[in-house]
């Protein structure tokens, strides 16, 4: 089912609920998150509702972010109410990056992608295998600090590892906020890929929100990582819409026609 204006609200809030900047401010439907680390989302201007805003308010973020010694920074869903801003962040030097995408399904398509989630744990606090496989290899050391930090922050998380034979193998987080489960920062070891480990912490994830009375999920995935995508879909989780950060940049961004033309491509897939 689309939806609706409360649904997008409570993802939004629970969003920070989880990755919990150092501190919010608000502004006429606007979430406006402030945190000096590397997570986009903890440092990100996101609108509570998909309908039309003024583009007036751009320079009266902007302000409120620059006043808290913070570059800003906006996070808008690739949605037609906010065609008018495209062209005036351009002007004002914004460029639109990382295109990502929110994805919500249920918890039964969730618990089906394994028989059983043998070996999981969710623990209150990381320990040391968590932090160890969150931080691994091929990661950046500074960008997976910061996120452990915000995460270790957050109210309602809960750590997911699994383990065999004591060794970590794969690490994930969970949020239970707003009436949602999130599912953040999954890791597999790599030489451990390809077993089903990360569907078995989902399950494990998928339980416990079951067991609160939960009944949907919904998480933040990176539009071209197509491993993680592939596993969504057989989760049963599709796109309900995607968005992109707008920064500023030291090179010149790309032109209002450009920026138009992309995100009209965007809209029609």
């Amino acid at each position: 089912m689309p939806l609706t204006c409360t649904d997008i609200e409570t993802i939004e809030r629970a969003t920070l609920s989880a990755v919990a900047p150092e501190r919010m401010e608000f502004l006429d439907h606007w979430l406006l998150p402030m945190d000096s680390g590397t997570v986009g989302r903890a440092h990100s201007a996101v609108p509570l509702h998909h309908r039309a805003h003024d583009p007036a308010l751009i320079g009266n973020i902007a302000r409120r972010y620059r006043r808290a010694g913070l570059k800003p920074v906006f996070r808008l869903p690739d949605v037609p109410a906010f065609a008018a801003w495209w062209p005036e962040l351009a002007v004002r030097g914004f460029r639109r990056e990382q295109p990502t995408l929110t994805q919500t399904g249920d918890l039964e398509g969730l618990l089906a992608l394994a028989p059983h989630a043998d070996g999981v744990s969710l623990d209150l606090r990381p320990d040391d295998g968590w932090m160890a496989m969150f931080l691994g290899e091929g990661l950046d050391p500074v960008d997976g600090a910061s996120r452990s930090r915000s995460l270790s922050r957050a109210d309602g998380m809960v750590f997911v590892s699994l383990r065999e034979g004591g060794v970590t193998l794969a690490c994930g987080a969970a949020c239970f906020a707003g009436g949602w489960l999130s599912m953040h920062g999954l890791r597999t070891a790599a030489r451990q890929r390809g077993r089903g480990l990360a569907g078995r912490m989902i399950r494990a994830m998928a339980l416990e929100a079951q067991r609160r009375g939960l009944t949907r999920a919904f998480l933040q995935v990176d539009s071209t990582n197509q491993p993680a995508l592939a596993l969504y879909r057989r989760a049963g989780m599709s796109t309900a819409w995607s968005y992109a950060y707008w920064r500023t940049g030291e090179s010149p961004g790309p032109s209002a026609a450009q920026v138009a033309a992309q995100l009209t491509r965007v809209n029609d897939v």
